[in-house]
């Protein structure tokens, strides 16, 4: 019954299988036998040759890319609801020393092309202004929206032109290739995306993300940060298990169409209530405090997102039974 969020689902069993194939003598942090595999996995993955860098959260991730694509005294920007923005406690400032983010609007927390390029000519080219040096977004949205490739590549364009770094911050990324069918290539390194952030936590891992560098100038670079600020753990080798055993066979795909298949379900339970399309695992809904209230008295659990709307967000491993549950109860509301 519980429709939080995706970071309380547990572990796909795979991935305790692979950390426990993992649990023996190898070389220790980042030299070890799975850990040599990164690169190569995702190289294939995305069609092109890539650097993989494993972490424990996709704040990290974030950060370590954004402090290696902007200066301390450079501006990243990124749209005003983005995690970045408000669920890092400030951490991209912290990692980069002082970067500014510059916050811009668009629907469904998407970053537009007219979006960035107003932000940038709003800055005067002189040093009384911060200087805008790199573009992050999120894919899915915090709304829960995807990219499509086209959406993608018109703000790689921009980025190339204006000499910004690209960043994606794909907590979400299987939930939104899934949705939209597109090939990874096409929606991050082919669109101009110099650095993906990866998720897997929230799509079956443990405690492992993925930082995906297309630049591969960067990857000496945020190889450093990962150590200076604390991330390369010494038995890295279980954080690359769990990613490699989430690429094998698909299963980073299987896993999130279970969860954007159970979101789909609570849509169609009540789609004159929806707030955003449903592109992947979230679903915000309108629904009245004495609503919310009803549905949590029934045993289900979710967000208070703004005044009048719910947050629901479902998981790889739902079974039917609790989504058959709150759809039904949503559609009696």
């Amino acid at each position: 019954m519980r429709f939080f969020s995706d970071n309380a689902a547990p572990a796909h069993p795979r991935v305790l299988q692979a950390i426990e194939r993992a649990n023996r003598l190898d070389t220790a942090y980042d030299g070890d036998g799975w850990s040599r595999q990164l690169d190569g996995a995702f190289s294939d993955l995305f069609g092109t040759p890539a650097r993989a860098l494993w972490v424990t959260t996709g704040t990290a991730a974030n950060c370590l890319a954004l402090a290696a694509l902007c200066p301390p005294f450079g501006a990243i920007v990124c749209h005003k609801d983005a995690h970045i923005e408000n669920d890092e406690a400030g951490a991209p400032a912290f990692f980069t020393h002082g970067a500014k983010l510059m916050l811009v609007d668009g629907p469904g927390a998407k970053v537009t092309p007219d979006a960035v390029n107003a932000a940038c000519d709003r800055v005067r080219a002189d040093v009384h202004q911060v200087q805008p040096r790199a573009l992050s977004i999120t894919n899915a949205t915090e709304y829960g929206l995807a990219y499509v490739p086209d959406e993608v590549a018109a703000l790689g364009d921009i980025a190339r032109a204006r000499g910004l770094g690209f960043h994606m911050d794909g907590a979400r990324f299987a939930n939104a290739i899934v949705s939209t069918g597109a090939d990874p290539a096409d929606v991050t390194w082919r669109a101009g995306v110099d650095a993906l952030s990866f998720g897997f936590v929230k799509n079956g891992g443990l405690n492992a993300e993925a930082l995906v560098l297309f630049d591969m100038d960067l990857a000496d670079e945020i190889a450093v940060r990962r150590k200076r600020a604390g991330h390369l753990l010494s038995k890295g080798r279980m954080l690359a298990a769990q990613i490699l055993a989430m690429l094998d066979d698909g299963l980073w795909l299987d896993t999130a169409r279970a969860a954007n298949a159970a979101a789909h379900m609570l849509a169609d339970a009540a789609p004159d209530r929806l707030v955003y399309p449903v592109e992947a695992n979230e679903i915000f809904l309108n629904v009245s405090a004495d609503e919310a209230a009803s549905l949590r008295a029934a045993g289900f659990d979710f967000y208070d997102w703004a005044p009048g709307e719910i947050r629901l967000v479902t998981s790889w491993d739902q079974s039917g039974e609790p989504v058959e549950k709150l759809a039904a109860a949503i559609a009696a509301l």
